[in-house]
């Protein structure tokens, strides 16, 4: 579990995280009415701020949650969290519920203000040398996995499962073709070429994804979008895990088979150290 740092911010104020206090009536408690972001920073510096402030709008338009601040607003939100954490390596986490109403009724509330909250947390350094495992399950989430909204509980039963199976992350599967990690996107690696699901509302649009495919590009790697079957997945040379949090972890074992050899592939040996240069360009 990451470490939760010491200030927190909620509706307009920063106070100590320990002090701070909603109401069980917010829609965000009572029925998961809230969507959320996490921004990772390193070394003091947002990475894809303005990627992550968009994606935050785009979900709460999706819930019809109005938005309480400006893209100004937020990437100033962000800067200032970072900066009375520590400005070092951390995740900034949003929130933003529809609000707190008088009582609890599935209809929207009128005149509610929204409720925002933001916590930071360190940011764990994973060593990814000798890789990691995944499970595989059905994908059970509902249909508008594209909207980062805080209704999780079908992920948390998968991770909590991959957990106990000693995976990194469970690989979901819907209709016999990959959709996603239960907290990642999932690409894979064939004949040293990578592929990935397109966007759709099945999936969460990754914005750590789209910049790895974009650092793959750029040292000439050739990437695809489209289905991924099952099949596709256990015969992949290369099986990577991309997340905010994670950046990219390469899936050795699947399933308790081995992914290719059982080590770590030559792309993404290749791809991670540019990843982890442009991290601090």
């Amino acid at each position: 579990m990451a470490q939760t740092l010491a200030t927190a911010f909620l509706n307009g104020e920063f106070q100590p995280t320990q002090d701070v206090r909603i109401s069980p009536l917010d829609r965000g408690f009572l029925f998961g009415d809230a969507v959320y972001e996490v921004v990772p920073v390193h070394g003091g510096q947002p990475l894809l701020i303005d990627a992550h402030v968009a994606r935050l709008g785009r979900s709460l338009e999706a819930l019809r949650i109005d938005n309480p601040y400006t893209e100004t607003q937020w990437r100033t939100l962000v800067a200032d969290m970072i900066a009375r954490n520590g400005n070092g390596d951390l995740a900034v986490y949003i929130q933003v519920s529809r609000g707190a109403d008088a009582g609890r009724d599935h209809t929207f509330p009128v005149d509610v203000p929204p409720t925002v909250f933001s916590m930071a947390t360190v940011l764990a350094q994973t060593d990814y040398t000798n890789g990691v495992s995944a499970i595989t399950l059905p994908d059970n989430r509902w249909g508008r996995c594209d909207i980062k909204a805080t209704a999780l509980l079908a992920n948390v039963l998968a991770r909590q499962t991959a957990w106990e199976a000693g995976a990194a992350d469970a690989i979901l599967l819907w209709n016999g073709a990959v959709t996603e990690g239960s907290v990642s996107s999932v690409l894979i690696v064939e004949n040293g070429e990578l592929a990935r699901r397109p966007h759709g509302n099945e999936v969460l649009p990754g914005t750590t994804t789209d910049f790895v495919v974009d650092v793959a590009r750029e040292n000439g790697i050739v990437c695809h979008e489209g289905v991924i079957t099952e099949a596709r997945l256990r015969a992949a040379d290369e099986i990577w895990l991309a997340g905010a949090t994670k950046g990219i972890a390469p899936v050795v074992k699947l399933d308790g088979e081995p992914v290719g050899s059982g080590a770590p592939g030559p792309v993404w040996l290749q791809v991670m150290p540019q990843f982890e240069r442009k991290l601090h360009d």
